[in-house]
C-alpha cells in the first residue's frame, strides 16, 4: 500500500490537473465564443455604398482635375479632397450602354451581344440571364439596393398586339410606344438584374420611366415623345429639367428611410442622373450660373445635387461608415463650351463636335486630352473617378494606377468580404488595395473601345490604337509623355506594337487569363 502523503499527493496532482484542463477548456471556449461574436459585430460594419454615376461628364469638368476649368464643382472637390482621385481610369467604350454594362458586370461589353454602340429603343438586356451583377452580388452580400435615374441596359415592353415595340431598333421614331401595354410590368429590366428600388428610365428617347417593374411616368422630351402611346391616361410627365431635381429628392428619401429603419443592414445606392447629358436640360435657377455656357450650367448644378446627397449623408452620422464613388460612363461630347458657344441644340453625333481652342473663355470640358464622347482617343475613355471612406481611404491623394470601370465589381467584392466565382466579373480587377492606397500595379493594360468598335489597348504608359477604314496603320502613343496624343510613334516602334497588337487579340478573343496580367 502506497504511503498516505503519496495517495494525497496523486489525488491533488489530479485534481488541480482537472481544474488546469477545465479552466483552459473554458478559457477556450471563451476565446472562440468571443471571437465569434467579434466576427458577427465586425460583419456588421460593412460599408454602405453609395456609387454616383455621372452621364457624359469631362474629365477636365471637375476643379480638382483641370484648374483651367470655367465651372465651379465645389462639391465634388471636397469629395476628392477627402479620398482619392485615379488619374489614369477608364470607362472602357467612350458611349454610354457598354460602359455601364462593364459596371454592372465586371466584363468587357465586346464578350456581350451588343458588340458595338448603344442599345437602341425597346431592345433586350446585354445583361444574359443568370449572369451576376454589381447590385445583385452586393443583394447577396446583404445589402438593401436601389437605383435612381438612367438604366440604358435593356427590357422586355409588353405590348397590346405581341408585336415588337412600335420604334424597336431606332433612336427616334414618330410612333414611339405607339402598342406599348402601360398597365403591364416590364422584364428583364433594373428590378430582376438585382435592385430591390428602382426609378428611373431604361433608355432616354423611349422616355418611359419605371418605378420597380412598372410604368409611372415619362419625361417630356425635346427630340422625343409618347404622342403615339395609348391609354397613357395615368402617366406623370416630367420636365427634362426637373428630372435632375427629382432623383436628388428620391435618392434622399431611400437614405433618410435607411437611416431611421430598424433594419441595420448595409445598403447600395446607384446615383446615375442624366447629366450633363443632351438636351443641356438645366433648371432655371442655374443657367447663366458659370462661364462655360449651358453646359457648365448642367455639370454646376449636377454638383449642387450632389452635394444635397453627401449633406444627407452626413447629417445622418453614418458618413464614417460609407463607401463612396464617383465616375462618369464616358468624356463629355463638347471639345470646346463657353458664353460665347453655342451649345443649346447639339445633336447626339460626332459631326457636333468643335475642336477646342486657346481661348481664356473657352472651357474644355476634356481638359487637354484628345478626342470626346464616341471616339477612341483619351477624351472619350479617360474619366474621373473619385473614391471616399473616411479612415480607410487616404485623403488628397491622386494616384497614377490604371484602374478600369469594370473593376468596381470585384474591388467591392473584397471589400463586402464578397467571393466572387471564377468565370464571374472575368475582366473586373481587385483594386482595393489601391483604394487603400498601396499603390500596387494591379492593372497593367486595359481595352479601349469607340462607339463603332475600334479598339486600343492601354498597357504602361503606352497606348495602341488599331487601324480602322480611315487609318490603315493604326496609332501608338507614350501617354506619360505625351497626354494629349499628339505625337503617333507607331512607325518607331516596330516590336512593340507587334506585342500589343497580339496581346489585343488574345484579349478579345477569350485566350487571355488576367492572371497574366499581374
Amino acid at each position: 500500500m502506497k504511503p498516505l502523503k503519496e495517495i494525497v499527493n496523486e489525488k491533488a496532482t489530479k485534481f488541480w490537473l482537472r481544474k488546469y484542463c477545465f479552466s483552459s477548456v473554458l478559457a477556450l471556449c471563451i476565446l472562440v465564443f468571443t471571437s465569434c461574436k467579434e466576427e458577427k459585430v465586425e460583419s456588421s460594419k460593412l460599408p454602405n455604398i453609395i456609387l454616383i454615376l455621372a452621364d457624359d461628364l469631362g474629365y477636365g469638368d471637375l476643379g480638382s482635375y483641370n484648374d483651367q476649368s470655367l465651372v465651379p464643382t465645389p462639391n465634388l472637390d471636397k469629395l476628392a479632397s477627402e479620398g482619392i482621385s485615379f488619374t489614369n481610369a477608364y470607362c472602357p467604350v467612350s458611349v454610354c450602354t457598354p460602359s455601364r454594362y462593364a459596371l454592372m458586370t465586371g466584363t468587357y461589353p465586346f464578350r456581350s451581344w451588343k458588340k458595338s454602340g448603344v442599345l437602341a429603343n425597346y431592345e433586350p438586356s446585354m445583361i444574359s440571364d443568370g449572369q451576376l451583377t454589381l447590385p445583385k452580388m452586393l443583394k447577396e452580400a446583404g445589402y438593401m439596393t436601389a437605383g435612381f435615374g438612367k438604366w440604358h441596359l435593356g427590357a422586355n415592353f409588353p405590348t397590346l398586339d405581341g408585336l415588337k415595340p412600335a420604334g424597336y431598333g431606332q433612336f427616334k421614331s414618330e410612333n414611339n410606344g405607339k402598342n406599348i401595354d402601360l398597365s403591364k410590368p416590364i422584364e428583364n429590366g433594373p428590378v430582376d438584374k438585382g435592385f430591390e428600388n428602382w426609378y428611373g428610365f431604361s433608355c432616354a428617347s423611349e422616355c418611359w420611366v419605371m418605378e420597380g417593374n412598372n410604368i409611372v411616368a415619362a419625361l417630356q422630351h425635346e427630340f422625343y415623345n409618347i404622342d403615339a402611346a395609348k391609354g397613357k391616361e395615368h402617366i406623370e410627365i416630367i420636365p427634362s429639367n426637373e428630372y435632375l431635381k427629382l432623383l436628388t429628392k428620391k435618392s434622399i428619401a431611400f437614405l433618410s428611410q435607411r437611416f431611421r429603419s430598424t433594419d441595420k443592414n448595409p445598403f447600395f445606392l446607384y446615383f446615375a442622373p442624366y447629366v450633363p447629358h443632351i438636351p443641356l436640360s438645366v433648371s432655371d435657377e442655374f443657367i447663366g450660373k458659370t462661364k462655360a455656357g449651358t453646359y457648365g450650367d448642367y455639370v454646376a448644378e449636377l454638383d449642387t445635387y450632389i452635394g444635397q446627397i453627401l449633406d444627407t449623408l452626413e447629417s445622418s452620422g453614418q458618413a464614417d461608415n460609407t463607401l463612396i464613388l464617383f465616375a462618369s460612363d464616358n468624356g463629355s461630347q463638347f471639345e470646346r463650351t463657353g458664353i460665347y458657344k453655342n451649345n443649346a441644340n447639339p445633336s447626339n453625333d460626332l459631326a457636333s463636335v468643335k475642336e477646342k481652342h486657346n481661348d481664356p473663355e473657352e472651357h474644355h470640358p476634356n481638359g487637354n486630352l484628345k478626342g470626346s464622347k464616341w471616339t477612341i482617343w483619351e477624351g472619350g475613355v479617360r474619366m474621373p473617378f473619385i473614391a471616399k471612406w473616411p479612415g480607410k481611404i487616404p485623403t488628397g491623394m491622386k494616384s497614377d494606377k490604371i484602374f478600369a470601370l469594370n473593376d468596381v465589381m470585384a474591388t467591392l467584392g473584397a471589400l463586402v468580404n464578397y467571393d466572387l466565382p471564377e468565370n464571374v466579373a472575368i475582366d473586373s480587377y481587385d483594386q482595393s488595395l489601391n483604394f487603400l492606397g498601396k499603390e500596387n500595379n494591379i492593372r497593367n493594360t486595359v481595352v479601349v473601345q469607340s462607339s463603332n468598335g475600334q479598339m486600343g489597348l492601354r498597357k504602361g504608359d503606352w497606348k495602341y490604337v488599331q487601324p480602322n477604314e480611315n487609318d490603315l496603320q493604326g496609332q501608338l502613343y507614350n501617354l506619360a509623355e505625351d497626354e494629349s496624343e499628339s505625337n503617333d510613334l507607331i512607325n518607331e516602334h516596330f516590336e512593340l506594337v507587334e506585342e500589343m497588337k497580339k496581346e489585343l487579340l488574345e484579349i478579345t478573343s477569350n485566350t487571355y487569363s488576367k492572371n497574366q496580367n499581374k
